[in-house]
């Protein structure tokens, strides 16, 4: 089975990704630009896809601009933030129909190409600010994206728990920054940290549907062609080992339902096929309704609301997170470590295997079905220096053997437990 992504380098410190499948009437651009996780930049960086997004040079507010999406048969915009072990990715993409679709053989990839180019590269910038109106309504929606986190206790927990099990590590850093930065932001320095991006940050254009990506491809070569770059270089993450005494922290907030958030480490887990093979042991863990957590800790023990673990390969860090009740805290901590161990002697059976597997396959193969999900699948691919379509998820997968779940099983340390409680007040809300 043959790797279907194609990469090319088209100018210094750009390159550009394409995948060509038929069954789509769509074409997907995006433009990711990828820098390291700066304390002091990350908030900056964040506002900028927002701000861009407004408008360019030639479209100086949205009204403009989306009448010229609406020329494009309602194309549509999007940018976005998020992180790629120690990067930031910063993200602006286009979704148009496909050129056999438009009523006039408009060129309709090309048109998409130039539009967001232009967006990218021509933004509204006036004597070195962005406009003041489109940077302040940013601005606020920065501000309400990292206030939100708080009131989603259980998002708010992991975080907590990840910046205490990862400080002074990179991938500890928010991707929206901070809201004592955000607050500072200004069209000024919203525009600096936009020159900074374009001089530094590693550039990865994608196109996913079914037209030809050549036009795209040209269009972006052309307008990056000449442009001075210091582009930094996109490295694998290597995450720290388990840091010996296991740290234990108990925070308390006006809460109904306590959180109970455990952070582990897992070694030595550095190739593709050992990757894979741990994925598959976190669903079997606690990623799915047939899991050993949810089976045992949350249904058959009732110790818990919710109990899930989740994978993340780029750091390779494990979270295991629960909701429960204050009295019945120490004793979810200890069943889930009783399971962990459990799975560590192999006590599971291939039943269990066989049905984690049908689950990922499910899951691997809606990949395909959206545009946006191969952007991201594949996205992840280049940065991770790996070349693995979902296809050749599945086919890895099925060699996945009881041995090797058991053999990644073991790597896994616990570093972090963190606890959200109520106050001890009667009346918490």
């Amino acid at each position: 089975m043959s790797y279907p992504l194609v990469r090319e380098h088209i100018a210094q410190g750009v390159f550009f990704s394409s995948i060509t499948d038929k069954k789509f009437k769509y074409n997907r651009i995006s433009v990711n630009l990828i820098v390291p996780l700066e304390r002091d930049k990350v908030t900056d960086r964040a506002v900028v896809p927002f701000i861009l997004r407004q408008g360019s040079k030639r479209c100086p507010d949205f009204t403009k601009l989306n009448q010229r999406l609406c020329d494009l048969y309602g194309a549509s915009l999007d940018a976005g933030i998020d992180k790629f072990g120690e990067y930031q990715i910063i993200a602006l993409g286009i979704l148009g129909i496909d050129n056999r679709f438009a009523l006039e053989q408009e060129d309709m990839v090309k048109e998409c190409a130039e539009l967001l180019a232009e967006i990218v590269l021509e933004p509204d910038i006036t004597d070195g600010k962005f406009n003041e109106k489109n940077t302040e309504l940013e601005k606020q929606y920065i501000l309400d994206t990292i206030s939100s986190e708080i009131n989603d206790k259980r998002t708010y927990s992991l975080v907590r728990c990840k910046d205490i099990m990862c400080e002074g590590e990179g991938c500890s850093i928010k991707k929206y920054g901070y809201k004592e930065d955000a607050q500072k932001i200004t069209a000024q320095s919203a525009a600096n940290a936009y020159f900074d991006l374009m001089k530094n940050a590693q550039i990865e254009i994608m196109f996913e549907g079914c037209g030809d990506p050549t036009p795209a491809k040209e269009i972006f070569r052309e307008k990056f062609a000449g442009i001075d770059r210091q582009p930094v270089c996109v490295k694998n993450y290597c995450g720290k080992m388990q840091q010996g005494q296991v740290k234990e922290i108990v925070e308390k907030m006006d809460v109904k339902q306590g959180k109970l958030v455990m952070g582990f480490r897992v070694e030595g887990v550095t190739d593709y096929k050992k990757m894979n093979a741990e994925r598959i042991a976190m669903a079997l863990f606690g990623g799915t309704a047939n899991s050993l957590l949810f089976k045992n800790v949350r249904e058959k023990m009732s110790l818990c609301y919710y109990c899930a673990a989740r994978y993340d390969r780029t750091t390779g860090l494990m979270m295991v997170d629960s909701g429960v009740e204050p009295e019945n805290a120490q004793k979810t901590k200890e069943e889930i470590l009783n399971q962990l161990a459990m799975m560590q002697k192999g006590d599971f059976e291939e039943k269990d295997i066989q049905e984690t597997k049908m689950f990922l396959k499910t899951a691997l193969k809606a990949t395909t079905d959206s545009l946006g999900a191969m952007d991201s699948w594949y996205l992840a691919q280049v940065l991770g220096q790996t070349e693995v379509s979902p296809d050749m998820e599945i086919e890895l997968s099925n060699q996945v053997s009881k041995e090797d779940i058991i053999e990644v099983v073991n790597c896994i340390k616990l570093d972090t437990v963190y606890m959200l409680m109520p106050n001890d007040e009667k009346e918490a809300e």
